[in-house]
């Protein structure tokens, strides 16, 4: 079966260890868009934090975004498939984490809220100076995010938090998996992410497919941390970056080169385009 749908993650994937897109993999992209197979970045990023030359390549019109949470037709402006976090679970998990040393932000539609006491001390939380500019980028400041979020008529997407102190992690990610009614993952060594249960890039691959008339065995996906895992093994040809978790690379298909080594676009020439 042939390849109809390229999917790939960002950080650590498509995106080198400078956040940039090596000359070959953004080469093997457009000969992607030239052949009709449609090329959808799979992030746990929101639309804003996809760069640009990316968003802006002629025939990438699909983003599945904040972990699976919201799939866009990015050409219309409308969402293909949407899971969002209830109000309640998004309130207690806040108050949860409120009591730790963590910084936190909400996204809702679309847009991550911050408040100034996390926006300007990100050094605290471990984040690279990569990073930090993402974050700037792609934050909106509010007096208080507990109070955005119970006034919002929106629902979340997704709740991000960062840390400094990795046993405290660990910690409230069990506290937070306890719950038995959210999924707990990671896309950085100091963060974990929040999402419905329903909510994940593999999901939001198996609605673009379904959306777009096509099979997941006509699906590949390229991936290298822990919230890529479900989606590499429905994929039809799940494929693993050197550079990932050493638990994709044993789900995955086919382990390529690192996200420094063109490992994304090893994998299309391979896979997709058959050279």
């Amino acid at each position: 079966m042939s390849i109809k749908l390229v999917a790939f993650d960002l950080d650590g994937t498509m995106l080198d260890s400078k956040k940039q897109v090596s000359p070959r993999n953004m080469e093997a992209m457009k000969a992607c868009v030239e052949r009709g197979i449609y090329v959808v970045p799979a992030t746990g990023r929101t639309i804003i934090g996809i760069p640009e030359e990316i968003k802006s390549l002629p025939g990438v019109r699909y983003a599945i975004t904040l972990n699976g949470a919201i799939v866009w037709d990015m050409e219309k402006s409308t969402i293909v498939s949407e899971e969002r976090l209830e109000k309640d679970v998004t309130m207690e998990i806040l108050d949860l984490v409120s009591q730790y040393h963590v910084m936190y932000d909400v996204y809702i539609n679309g847009v991550g809220i911050s408040e100034a006491r996390f926006f300007y001390h990100l050094d605290e939380y471990n984040l690279s100076e990569e990073m930090q500019k993402l974050v700037r980028l792609t934050r909106t400041v509010v007096p208080d995010i507990k109070e955005y979020v119970k006034e919002s008529p929106v629902l979340p997407e997704k709740i991000n938090l960062y840390f400094d102190n990795m046993e405290m992690r660990e910690e409230i990610r069990g506290l937070v998996n306890a719950r038995g009614d959210v999924i707990v993952s990671s896309s950085m060594w100091n963060n974990l992410e929040i999402n419905t249960l329903s909510a994940t890039k593999g999901a939001g691959l198996a609605h673009l497919a379904a959306y777009l008339g096509f099979g997941m065995d006509e699906t590949m996906a390229c991936g290298d941390g822990e919230n890529d895992f479900n989606m590499i093994q429905m994929a039809g040809m799940g494929v693993a970056m050197d550079n990932g978790e050493e638990q994709l690379k044993q789900l995955a298909d086919y382990v390529t080169a690192s996200n420094d080594e063109d490992g994304v676009a090893l994998a299309i020439e391979k896979f997709a385009l058959c050279k």
